[in-house]
């Protein structure tokens, strides 16, 4: 059977995974969520003329002539009065600009004695105002719809007036983590079993990425077993991961099992190392995605193909994983049958992304990871890859 090239995966993911029912939750809690709608503004921005400096709003046709103090405008605080001629009101920063006034003077180019003031320049017309509206109106669209929320938006929605906003329901995740050799970390080794890394790896990778903890469960070698955590699992996630099981071996009971649950493959084994036993169904607009039991392989397939599914299933624009460009900076081996996905270390000179190839690359090799920023895309080739050339990448 033909390995699936990687591009091929990414199409069938935008050709099977639908996004998810949409909700109205308040601002508080929409970090991290994707927008189902586009939101506008509920005020102006600024909501009012106000003052970009602390000094003296004044009538700038008056020049340089002496002025009465008449009041003051701070933040919160608007003056009761307004400016005629040969008068000012002291203004601080963000107060709003009394009627009457048309410019605000520095209070570094004004001296002041008691109630007057004396200008030692003059000020040119709208100096140091922000206008009403000047950034955004009412009804402005502040975002699109499959932006995801980040601090930045938040800040942005709150100071237009958005208390809540209508976003995707955020996946539900499962996990789990098959094979009879795997021991938790902290409990007693017997001979041939080995300290499990893809539970810890698994949480801590949704964890990190905004999703809050998966369901994770660990399953012995058991065609039956399988079958109630993975039928448990299909009925409470939208997005069910398994790692090992997945290939040949007189044990790897995961496609067997997910074709007796009713779950559609859509694909088995993509042209890629490490990775390559990826196996990819749906039942009921549910995604399983069966990862190899390789610790490395793992980290590979969560970049780079459980982000694709999961940027689906939240409705977010753009293609995810997001791939940028950057250059290796030594001569890095081709795999003539696979593309490779290579843990980087990243530099950036002169504004270039520099890759530099670490060690301990296998699928079983998890030390490089304290030092990798990155994952390298490099396809199948006859020929090694030479320190310069321009390569895919993605965090990890």
């Amino acid at each position: 059977m033909a390995l699936l090239p990687i591009h091929a995966a990414f199409e069938h993911y935008r050709t099977s995974v639908h996004p998810l029912p949409t909700h109205h939750i308040s601002l508080e809690l929409a970090l991290g969520a994707v927008l189902a709608e586009s939101p506008t503004a509920r005020v102006a921005l600024p909501r009012f003329t106000q003052s970009a400096v602390d000094g003296y709003a004044v009538r700038a046709a008056d020049g340089m002539a002496a002025r009465l103090l008449v009041g003051t405008s701070a933040a919160g605080q608007p003056a009761a009065v307004s400016v005629g001629p040969g008068q000012a009101v002291r203004i601080l920063t963000g107060g709003a600009i009394p009627d009457g006034a048309d410019a605000v003077a520095m209070q570094e180019v004004v001296d002041r004695h008691d109630d007057r003031i004396v200008l030692r320049e003059p000020v040119r017309l709208g100096n140091a105002i922000r206008h009403e509206g000047e950034e955004l109106t009412i009804g402005t669209v502040i975002a699109e719809a499959g932006q995801r929320i980040n601090a930045g938006l938040v800040a942005a929605l709150a100071m237009a007036g958005v208390g809540s906003v209508e976003v995707r329901r955020r996946p539900r995740i499962a996990v789990l983590v098959t094979g009879d050799e795997v021991v938790r970390v902290g409990e007693p080794l017997l001979p041939g079993q080995v300290y499990d890394a893809n539970g810890p790896l698994l949480r801590a990778w949704f964890v990190e990425h905004g999703y809050g903890e998966p369901v994770v469960a660990y399953v012995r070698d058991d065609e039956a077993a399988l079958e109630d955590a993975m039928s448990a699992a299909l009925d409470s996630a939208d997005l069910v991961i398994t790692s090992g099981g997945v290939s040949v071996g007189d044990r790897d009971f995961v496609p067997l099992v997910a074709d007796r649950l009713g779950v559609r493959k859509v694909f088995w084994k993509v042209a890629q190392k490490p990775g390559k036993p990826l196996w990819f169904g749906m039942r009921e607009g549910k995604a399983l995605l069966g990862m190899p039991g390789n610790p490395a392989a793992v980290l590979v397939c969560l970049a780079v193909h459980a982000r694709a599914v999961l940027g689906l299933l939240e409705g977010e624009t753009g293609t995810q994983p997001a791939w940028r460009t950057g250059v290796l900076a030594s001569a890095v081996p081709a795999d003539a049958q696979r593309d490779r996905l290579v843990r980087m270390r990243l530099d950036v000179t002169n504004s270039t992304a520099v890759l530099h190839l670490l060690p301990h690359q296998e699928s079983h090799m998890l030390s490089n990871l304290a030092s990798a920023h990155a994952l390298a895309w490099l396809r199948a080739s006859d020929s090694a890859f030479a320190a310069g050339d321009t390569v895919p990448w993605i965090e990890i």
